[in-house]
């Protein structure tokens, strides 16, 4: 497994990142340990997760995902194998990018994770209300400290990230490492016209998240009359359905064909062939779709075919 560069940062990750949005969601613990141990099995190391996953199911309160891998790591030995993501800032327990918020909430996150620290550390969302310098200098303290490596940034416009960058670099402070935004074949302007140019120039890495478009791009929804595979990607995956969506999945189709490959491992090939691109986040609730994903992080798409996909995708 090749690994890449994450930023200017000493990690390395596999092109693959598993999303852990989906333990105690839609994995239980036994079913997220199977899945945990078929990722590493894989050779991947990327999981991300976040301290809010999953307060939107119906008993949960937040921070399932972490205790989960937290109970993952111990059970299994395989801290040294892993690196672990995990973010602040979108939780009602510990909302926003305040100094105090982010010191109390990471070690919430350490004690759920069961670890001494935290890989990477990543600002869930923009707090426009505390100052680029009070929010970095807190994360700076943590990379000091020993409890952080790394940290990052997700679903930040490209100006305040910019201004993020250089703030960190005139200040002599921790910066982001690593840009988490929205990116798929469906879903591209968010991030090509302003934050990838920016990630480009500054060596950021980026991991992105929805990178099957809520599984669009996994050719399973195809009309109207397939939404009721999925009660929960329903909303998102309708918007879709669109003479767009059908020149994008007829591309997909093509060049899985020539592969023997699927729609879903081309999309990602796709995503991780794209500049910057450190990882592609994916999601599995069965071991069986985790090895259908793991084979697109060996996928070579030609240029032609990255061209073509790319082609069929602009609106």
């Amino acid at each position: 497994m090749t690994l890449r560069p994450l930023g200017r940062s000493p990690l390395r990750v596999a092109p693959l990142a598993f999303g852990g949005n989906v333990f105690g969601w839609s994995a239980d613990e036994a079913r997220s340990f199977e899945l945990l141990d078929a990722f590493v099995d894989h050779g991947f190391n990327l999981i991300d997760t976040a301290d809010v996953y999953s307060a939107w199911v119906p008993g949960n309160e937040g921070g399932e995902s972490e205790t989960i891998i937290g109970r993952w790591l111990k059970k299994s030995g395989k801290r040294d194998k892993v690196l672990i993501a995990t973010k602040v800032a979108k939780w009602a327990r510990y909302p926003g990018l305040s100094p105090t918020n982010i010191h109390e909430a990471v070690e919430d996150s350490l004690r759920r994770l069961q670890v001494d620290y935290i890989d990477l550390y990543q600002s869930h969302e923009d707090d426009p209300k505390v100052p680029l310098e009070e929010t970095l200098r807190a994360f700076d303290d943590l990379v000091k400290a020993g409890k952080v490596r790394v940290i990052g940034a997700s679903n930040y416009e490209a100006t305040r990230f910019a201004d993020a960058l250089h703030t960190s670099a005139s200040k002599g402070l921790a910066r982001y490492e690593s840009m988490q935004p929205a990116y798929n074949l469906m879903d591209r302007s968010g991030f090509e016209e302003g934050l990838q140019p920016v990630c480009v120039e500054e060596g950021v890495g980026v991991i992105s998240y929805y990178s099957l478009a809520s599984g669009f791009l996994s050719g399973k929804y195809r009309s109207e009359a397939d939404l009721t595979k999925s009660a929960a990607r329903a909303p998102k995956v309708k918007a879709y359905l669109n003479d767009r969506g059908m020149r994008v999945l007829a591309a997909l189709d093509k060049v899985a064909e020539a592969h023997g490959a699927t729609p879903a491992q081309v999309s990602l090939a796709w995503v991780m062939a794209q500049p910057s691109i450190a990882a592609a986040i994916a999601s599995a609730t069965t071991v069986e779709q985790l090895d259908e994903l793991a084979r697109s992080a060996s996928l070579q798409l030609t240029g032609e075919q990255l061209d073509a996909l790319r082609t069929a995708s602009d609106a």
